[in-house]
């Protein structure tokens, strides 16, 4: 059996990275590097930029159902041994919950929840001892966000369930590790945004994504059940562990 990694989101922003830096390190090593995300022609893009290593383009739509029987199709007829699935393809949308269009909403939790739970739960048939899933989940995960209401649900739903996992898993020895950024400047961003610029405040909070997932990829050998990068989100999880989130709310605008 082919040994490979599997990224989903792989055409922008971490899912990007993520090919980047495997692709640069000499410490991995796979048969095939399959890439998933809906722009076909970036997939291409990326798969040129990196031709010495092998890759299979899937241009799949995560958000739909018929996508991910799909994908499931196509690990059946490969068979591969799956050495490291990183599920990184998600939405987000900032704005009140009210205001936001119904099928942008429903549409983060099919992608942040639904497509994630999935595409892991059939990956795990295909792993074996030392495999290790990359779950991104975000520091929006860690206490409720007015105006980021439904993005930041799902991504504490991503926590918990890798949490969990990462327990369950233990035995069959597979490491999970949930990856909790902050604010990066990425094209997830921007659309999440609108487009509108960051509150000047905000870009303190700002880390690059290529120290994101380097910090991602050490915590994931290293098999940490977490990952966050940089000392704001660090001190932001402290701090939503120990304050009570309704009195935090009081000072979120």
């Amino acid at each position: 059996m082919k040994k490979i990694a599997v990224i989903t989101g792989a055409s922008s922003g971490f899912g990007r990275e993520f090919v980047r830096q495997i692709c640069m390190s000499k410490g991995y090593k796979f048969d095939e590097i399959w890439i998933i995300a809906r722009r076909k022609e970036r997939l291409e893009k990326l798969a040129e930029k990196y031709h010495k290593q092998s890759f299979k383009i899937l241009e799949l739509d995560l958000s739909k159902t018929e996508c991910l029987e799909k994908y499931s199709q196509i690990l059946q007829e490969e068979n591969p041994n799956v050495r490291l699935l990183i599920n990184n393809a998600g939405l987000g949308k900032i704005g009140n919950f009210e205001e936001i269009d119904l099928n942008d909403n429903m549409n983060m939790i099919d992608v942040n929840i639904k497509a994630l739970t999935y595409i892991t739960q059939e990956t795990l048939k295909y792993m074996k001892k030392s495999s290790r899933i990359i779950q991104i989940a975000s520091s929006a995960a860690f206490l409720p966000q007015p105006k980021f209401a439904v993005y930041a649900a799902t991504k504490s739903y991503v926590l918990s369930f890798s949490r969990a996992l990462e327990r369950e898993l233990k035995s069959r020895g597979i490491y999970v590790t949930a990856v909790c950024p902050g604010p990066v400047e990425t094209e997830f961003f921007r659309v999440a945004s609108n487009n509108e610029k960051p509150k000047s405040f905000k870009k303190f909070f700002f880390e690059p994504a290529h120290l994101v997932v380097s910090k991602a990829l050490y915590d994931s050998r290293k098999g940490n059940y977490i990952s966050i990068q940089g000392k704001s989100m660090k001190a932001l999880q402290i701090l939503s562990k120990v304050v009570p989130h309704s009195l935090i709310l009081k000072f979120i605008k």
